[in-house]
């Protein structure tokens, strides 16, 4: 990375920590805080991997993941994964044309809010919906579950296999007759996700949309983003749980002294210390990898970052003592989220034995 680019970031990462941490226009404070969609549409992140020619900022994942790491460190809850990550990364993956185009910059301007109907909840990448020919036209059946930002969402991108058989992208209003999308309740309380079934559903023949390369390699493609994703977000609350855990071992007391002058507290934030740093190591390199279809170390930095995450968050409850397990404190949300996180696309044990393939 380049000096230049690096101040790019380090300015993008500024921009977004204030934003979301709380001196931005949102309600609420502290983890979970519900950040205005109108601030984060001013600020310009829908449309920083949209093309200039669309009226986006032409940036990369780069400078997504730099927001993603920042949106995990503050908890935030927006529909920006949902919309931003997946929805504009799925939109690229098809085929130039109208309707792709007008999606493309009715995300970037805010006055769209996609969502991709892929499954959380699984390690797969196959298509969960499937079109069928009958006489009132094509009929779209299947069930996706947790679902980013699906319940906000005013359009639905539904990945599907066609009658022949091939993966496409099916465009969809959450109002047509025959979908229904539905909240998803979850212990972590600082992200959305809904379910999204299709019984019949009639749709266009205009509403299928085709992958503009090899379909099954862009639903991959498509997964691995959601993963390096959620990935990014594991290590933004990693270092916000590691900075707090400092913070208080500096300042709280015990026999006279700082707990984080005992040798127990220290090799407890070292340990946590190398977690972060290994996770950022691999996630950067993975939000990388992302451009030459790299899904080995997708895996490792999926696997790795979301587990670390976990052990961190957990790490963090415990060295703040009984304050930790207070409401107050606020790593209840983030430990929620970390243990979220592991599970969302892919688990730590199926992208390690997809990495175990490799040696087959």
């Amino acid at each position: 990375m380049t000096p230049e680019f690096s101040d790019v970031h380090d300015e993008l990462r500024a921009v977004a920590r204030d934003l979301l941490g709380g001196t931005g226009t949102g309600t609420g404070t502290g983890p979970g805080r519900a950040v205005g969609w109108k601030a984060i549409i001013e600020s310009g992140w829908p449309g920083l991997e949209v093309p200039e020619a669309l009226d986006g900022a032409g940036a990369t994942f780069a400078e997504v993941a730099v927001v993603l790491e920042e949106m995990g460190r503050a908890a935030a809850c927006i529909p920006y994964f949902g919309a931003a990550v997946l929805g504009v990364g799925a939109l690229k993956l098809l085929q130039a044309g109208p309707g792709t185009d007008a999606l493309l910059r009715g995300t970037a301007s805010g006055a769209a809010v996609p969502a991709v109907a892929l499954p959380g909840d699984t390690g797969t990448a196959e298509p969960a919906f499937r079109l069928e020919r009958s006489p009132h036209g094509l009929a779209l059946h299947g069930d996706a579950a947790f679902v980013p930002d699906a319940v906000e969402a005013d359009r639905l991108l539904l990945p599907a296999l066609a009658p022949d058989g091939e993966p496409v992208m099916v465009d969809a209003a959450p109002g047509t007759v025959g979908i229904q999308v539905t909240a998803q309740p979850l212990l972590d309380a600082t992200r959305r996700f809904g379910r999204v079934t299709a019984a019949g559903a009639v749709m266009a023949e205009d509403s299928m949309r085709r992958f503009a390369g090899d379909p099954a390699a862009a639903l991959r493609r498509l997964h691995d983003r959601a993963a390096v994703a959620v990935a990014c977000d594991s290590l933004g609350l990693s270092e916000a749980m590691l900075d707090a855990t400092v913070a208080y071992a500096g300042v709280r007391e015990q026999f006279g002294r700082p707990i984080g002058s005992f040798q127990a507290v220290k090799h407890a934030c070292a340990d946590m210390f190398v977690q972060v740093t290994v996770a950022r190591r691999l996630v950067d390199a993975a939000a990388r990898a992302l451009s030459s279809d790299d899904r080995a170390t997708v895996s490792m930095a999926k696997s790795y970052a979301c587990e670390a995450a976990v052990d961190v968050a957990g790490k963090a409850m415990q060295l703040h003592g009984g304050m930790g397990y207070t409401w107050e404190s606020g790593v209840h949300a983030y430990l929620k989220r970390a243990m979220l996180n592991r599970s969302l696309f892919g688990s730590p044990t199926e992208h390690r034995r997809r990495l175990a393939r490799r040696y087959r």
